[in-house]
Order: C-alpha cells, then sequence, then structure tokens
C-alpha cells in the first residue's frame, strides 16, 4: 500500500504544506512566548511600582494604603520567603479559577503585600491565542493552495514533456520537447527539455549517417552480387558449382535483407491498409494453420505475408518440429518446439546480425529484426515469448477493421 504520494505535485505540496505548518507553528509559539513573557515583566514592574508606594506611605502614615494589607495569611509561602530581609518581590500565583500578581515588602520585620488580578492579561493572552490559531490555519491554506498551484504548472510541464520525449522516441522528427513546454518560465524544465532536444538531434543525425551508410553500403553491394549470381548460373554442373550457387544465393539473401533493413530505418515506409479476413489469409499460405476464430483486420497483405514468413523461418532454422500456426480473432500465433528463445533476447529484443545459435551458419539474425519493423509499420504488436511447456512463441496482434 503506498502511504505516500507518488505525483510529484502533490509531493510538492505537501512539502510546502508541512514547511508553512511548522513555521507557522514555530512563529506562533514564539509570538505566544515573548507577548507572555512582556505581559508578565509589565505586570511585574507595575505591581513593584505601586508596592514601593505603599511602603513609602507607610513608612510616612503608618497604613497600609492602595488596598494592601500587612501580614495577610494569604501571602504565598515562595513569596514570603523571597522578601526576607527587607527586599521586595514580585510573584505571580494561579489558582484553577484565577490568577493574581503579587508584590510584598518586608518593613520593621513585617510583611506589607499587594495582590492585584491578573485574569484580564490571561484573557488578552486567550485571544493572541485565537489569533494565533487563526492566522496560522489561513496561513497553512494559502501555501498549500499555493503549493498545489506551483506543482499543478511543474508537473504539467513535466508531464508534457515526457510526453513529447515519448513522441520523439517513436520517431516523430518534426517534434521538440522545448516547443511543447514553452521557453517560459526559463527554469530547470526548460534546461532539460534543450538538453534532450540536442541529445535527440545528436542521435539522429548519428542514426541517419549509419543509416545512410548501411543502405550505400547495401546498394554498392547488389550490382557485383546480381553479377555474381549471372555467373554462377553459368558454371558447369558440380559440386564446387553448387557451393559457390549456394553461397551467391545466401549473399545476395543477406543484401536484400539489408535494404529492406535500411528502407524500415529510415521510418517513411507506409502501409497499404485494406480490410483482410486474417483467417483465410494465414490459411493460404500456411496449410495447416489452425483458425480458432477469425476477424477481419485491416493491415497491408504484402507486408503482413513478410512478416509470417519470416517468423516460419525463424522457427523452422532455430526451433524444432512441430511449428503450429494459429489465428484468433486478430492475433497471429506461431509456435515450435525447440529450445526457446535466449533471455537476453527477451530482454533486449531482436539485434541484427545476432542469432539463437552464433555457431550455425544459416541466417543473419535479421529476419526478427525484420519482422519486428514491418509489423511496427502496420500499427501491430509483436511480443516474443517462451511456452511454458517448452518452445518459443510469437504473437502478433493486428489492428480490427472497423
Amino acid at each position: 500500500m503506498r502511504v505516500f504520494p507518488q505525483s510529484l505535485r502533490w509531493r510538492l505540496s505537501a512539502v510546502i504544506a508541512v514547511v508553512s505548518a511548522v513555521l507557522a507553528v514555530g512563529l506562533s509559539l514564539l509570538v505566544r512566548t515573548e507577548f507572555s513573557r512582556v505581559q508578565l515583566s509589565d505586570a511585574r514592574r507595575l505591581q513593584d511600582e505601586r508596592i514601593q508606594l505603599v511602603v513609602r506611605d507607610y513608612g510616612l502614615t503608618g497604613r497600609a494604603s492602595l488596598g494592601s494589607r500587612m501580614d495577610s495569611p494569604d501571602v504565598p509561602r515562595e513569596l514570603r520567603e523571597a522578601v526576607r530581609g527587607g527586599r521586595r518581590a514580585t510573584y505571580l500565583e494561579r489558582t484553577p479559577n484565577d490568577a493574581w500578581i503579587w508584590a510584598a515588602a518586608e518593613t520593621n520585620g513585617h510583611v506589607l503585600s499587594l495582590r492585584s488580578p491578573y485574569t484580564d492579561r490571561d484573557e488578552a493572552l486567550r485571544q493572541l491565542d485565537n489569533a494565533l490559531i487563526l492566522g496560522s490555519a489561513g496561513v497553512l491554506v494559502l501555501a498549500s493552495v499555493l503549493g498545489v498551484l506551483l506543482g499543478a504548472r511543474l508537473s504539467k510541464r513535466l508531464r508534457r514533456a515526457a510526453v513529447a520525449a515519448r513522441r520523439v522516441a517513436d520517431g516523430d522528427a518534426t517534434l521538440t520537447v522545448g516547443s511543447e513546454i514553452g521557453a517560459r518560465p526559463r527554469d530547470e524544465t526548460t534546461e532539460l527539455a534543450q538538453a534532450v532536444d540536442a541529445m535527440a538531434a545528436a542521435l539522429r543525425e548519428r542514426l541517419v549517417a549509419e543509416q545512410r551508410v548501411t543502405a550505400d553500403i547495401a546498394h554498392e553491394l547488389r550490382t557485383p552480387v546480381t553479377g555474381l549470381v549471372t555467373a554462377a548460373e553459368l558454371l558447369p554442373p558440380s559440386r564446387p558449382a553448387e557451393l559457390v550457387r549456394d553461397r551467391v544465393s545466401a549473399l545476395r539473401s543477406l543484401v536484400e535483407d539489408i535494404l529492406e533493413v535500411a528502407r524500415l530505418d529510415t521510418a517513411t515506409e507506409q502501409a497499404e491498409l485494406v480490410a483482410v479476413p486474417l483467417g483465410e489469409f494465414v490459411s493460404r499460405r500456411v496449410p495447416g494453420a489452425v483458425v480458432e476464430d477469425s476477424s477481419t483486420v485491416r493491415t497491408d497483405p504484402r507486408r503482413l505475408e513478410r512478416v509470417l514468413v519470416n517468423l516460419l523461418q525463424n522457427a523452422e532454422r532455430h526451433g524444432a518440429p512441430p511449428v503450429v500456426v494459429s489465428v484468433e480473432g486478430t492475433t497471429i500465433r506461431v509456435r515450435d518446439h525447440g529450445p526457446g528463445f535466449p533471455e537476453e533476447l527477451l530482454r533486449d529484443g531482436p539485434s541484427r546480425f545476432r542469432t539463437a545459435d552464433p555457431n550455425r551458419s544459416d541466417g543473419h539474425g535479421l529476419g526478427l529484426t525484420i519482422a519486428l519493423a514491418q509489423a511496427r509499420v502496420l500499427s501491430a504488436e509483436l511480443r516474443l515469448a517462451n511456452a511454458v511447456d517448452g518452445g518459443a512463441e510469437v504473437v502478433v496482434a493486428l489492428p480490427s477493421a472497423p
């Protein structure tokens, strides 16, 4: 169970709210403490001035004035001990119902005391507490709203940047992350978008250069390979001639595959989509295919046939019989009963010029690469897996026809 919100928007809002709450509580406690201290200090000073007047008047007239009392039994013990030796002192006494501020002084061995109510100052302190509580609540609400707004703005920019980055990764060369999130404000998000755009541009240039080199090499090889094929056909029948023709045929197939990969890499291939009954389409090309439930799909028959042929060739070369092809709805499933796909192939996907068994001489590792690229052109999903009871399994999920 997730305890903390995962969205950056709510994390930022929560942090701002917590910090604001801590600051509001801290400042409120500081203000209350200082106000209480000043209030008590002022009350003590006033009461001390009054007891001085009372002592002076008592020395002149011999009477206790201003409501003072001589040797009052109500004087707190702490205050009585504090004034011994002819000193003056003040004392705050709190009871369950009242609060009193005392002042006392010792004169001629007697304690002259004066008491005044302190409840009015406690009432002022309670009013301050209410004001601080309301102010802290207002600050917390305002900070939370501000945090939500700031978090929402930042989260929105980051989400738009993530969506744009995915579209760039999918091959949209006309899009930049910076243009999607805007140039204002110029914060860390803008810098990140500029860095991503620069990285994407550099990678795109490298990819285009590699694609151009691959295509140029394949085109340059096509003419001499065609000549080799013609020359091999003119050789007199013999075992060496058969070996030459076999190797020349493999070289020609490799060149054609490289040219196809180069065309697919440009991301300019367009499918000619038509409505195709999938079960009938597969049954005509794969005798013995199991059609459980056929649907009509919108696809390019030529490209779909290329995908199917490549998957069958891969199963026959690297798997073991029987190779079973089944159709269910808009899904084609090709399964063999061999050792299955290697773990690195399932983890990283098909890689060019990498075969399941590097010791085998047939195949160049381009079959699954071409099938995956053609499926992408068809807006289909191609999934590789190993069956539970052994063997490799490839699933091609096609979009259904409207």
